[in-house]
């Protein structure tokens, strides 16, 4: 009956963040209007044309109304939100710090989406994530400063070389405005060194670097000039190194 409760407590915030991940960059209220609509035509979704994943396959993608195609993002949030939660209830339990973390995920999902649309996050909900970080147990201030504090001087460094001499190198006067790092990655690096430790966080950074490398050879390939969100593969790394915890160092050898 517990796996039950946290599938469909997960399906129903899973829902919500949809809600968010839409709403949010458009400054819109996101209590109302309470029910959903189309955004191409405006039909308001009957309650069973709302119901989370399922809804989505039995419409086959598409609006019920004027036929327009259902962006697949609206089943991808909700599917990881299951996977997202119920991963987190076999490690932790139904106790307060599932809660708070499980929170924290969302949160970050929701930052996830909106960075792969926008190449930009809203400040206060970085701000939100980090507060609510600190309200994990055990968490590892002493780490979260020092590496942070690294990436902020390897975000000096790099960002140093593009606009200096890589700009210089290449003539390309685009490159004396771009940063190594975006201003949203730092603040999602101190989240994962809060929760991970500096070992773990190293392992996440690397993963999620290495995942990110794939889009970036598909837009070099296609030639398409298409800034890479870092936040999705920061998150990917944080979640996937915070679920195996050390174990994590076994399957990559180390």
């Amino acid at each position: 009956m517990l796996d039950i409760f946290v599938i469909l407590f997960a399906l129903v915030f899973g829902s919500f963040l949809n809600v968010l991940i839409y709403r949010l960059p458009l400054e819109k209220s996101f209590f109302t209007p309470i029910r959903s609509a189309c955004p191409k035509c405006n039909y308001q979704l009957k309650w069973y044309e709302n119901i989370p994943l399922i809804s989505y396959i039995f419409l086959k993608a598409k609006c019920s109304s004027c036929k327009s195609d259902i962006s697949t993002i609206y089943f991808i949030v909700e599917l990881l939100s299951v996977i997202v939660t119920y991963s987190l209830y076999l490690k932790l339990g139904l106790d307060y710090n599932f809660y708070i973390t499980t929170l924290l995920f969302y949160i970050l999902i929701v930052l996830s989406f909106i960075d792969l649309k926008y190449k930009a996050v809203p400040d206060y909900l970085l701000l939100i994530a980090l507060v609510c970080t600190l309200f994990i147990k055990n968490i590892n201030y002493q780490d979260m400063f020092i590496f942070t504090g690294a990436f902020v001087l390897l975000n000096f460094i790099l960002t140093f070389y593009i606009q200096n001499i890589k700009s210089k190198l290449t003539k390309n006067k685009e490159l004396q405005t771009q940063t190594a790092l975006g201003e949203g990655d730092i603040p999602i690096v101190a989240i994962i060194a809060a929760i991970l430790g500096l070992k773990l966080s190293i392992i996440a950074v690397f993963i999620a670097a290495i995942t990110a490398i794939i889009p970036s050879i598909y837009n070099i390939i296609q030639k398409d000039d298409i800034e890479t969100p870092f936040i999705p593969f920061l998150v990917f790394g944080l979640f996937l190194t915070y679920i195996f915890d050390t174990k994590i160092l076994y399957i990559i050898g180390l």
